[in-house]
């Protein structure tokens, strides 16, 4: 593993479908928005600081077992950033 996958970084995960903000302990912490798109379908968007790619294959495979449909992960900012966010293990 490289650097990068080695240090706390800021995510956005996005799923298909509602997902309560009651989960956000089980996943990591992370903030939860969930918004209806053009098409009338649900989508939640995940954010948060993630410590490592090691929690952030925990956060996914708990979204897994919740039978959540993982549109999108984004890496949006190092732990250098000036995001002063709490890290998610």
């Amino acid at each position: 593993m490289d650097e990068i996958g080695r240090k706390p970084a800021l995510y956005e995960i996005r799923v298909h479908g509602k997902l309560s903000d009651r989960w956000s302990d089980w996943c990591g912490g992370l903030n939860f928005a969930s918004e209806e798109m053009a098409d009338g379908s649900l989508v939640t968007t995940l954010t948060g600081m993630v410590a490592d790619q090691a929690a952030l294959r925990g956060i996914l495979t708990r979204l897994w077992d919740l039978g959540m449909t993982l549109l999108s992960v984004s890496r949006i900012e190092s732990e250098n950033s000036k995001c002063k966010g709490k890290l998610r293990k």
